[in-house]
């Protein structure tokens, strides 16, 4: 089941208001960006955030999961509640850089 359209767009607008968010569509399923940095992947109508140390102690009663076979463990984001997802939204971009574009082989 991949993620609907109208989900994704929930998820931006949940999130909106604090920097530039946009997404991209990735095999089905959708990469959200927050100034141009990855912060959540949805996958089947679930946002999932990486498991990092700046967002532990609030998110130790999230669920988790893994948002695709062969994936690393990810919580669960409570994208419901608008403030929380900010909050933890903004520290995962404090510490995610750009991603680099590879060069394309000629």
């Amino acid at each position: 089941m991949a993620t609907k359209q109208e989900f994704i767009e929930y998820v931006c607008e949940q999130i909106s208001g604090i920097g530039e968010i946009r997404y991209r569509k990735m095999f089905g399923e959708y990469m959200v960006y927050l100034n141009d940095k990855p912060v959540i992947i949805v996958c089947d109508d679930t946002p999932y955030v990486k498991k990092l140390d700046i967002i532990s102690n609030e998110m130790e009663s999230a669920g988790s999961g893994f948002p695709y076979k062969g994936a690393r463990e990810h919580y669960i984001l409570d994208i419901d509640d608008a403030d929380f997802a900010k909050n933890i939204v903004s520290k995962i971009e404090s510490v995610t850089h750009v991603p680099q574009k590879r060069k394309k082989k000629e």
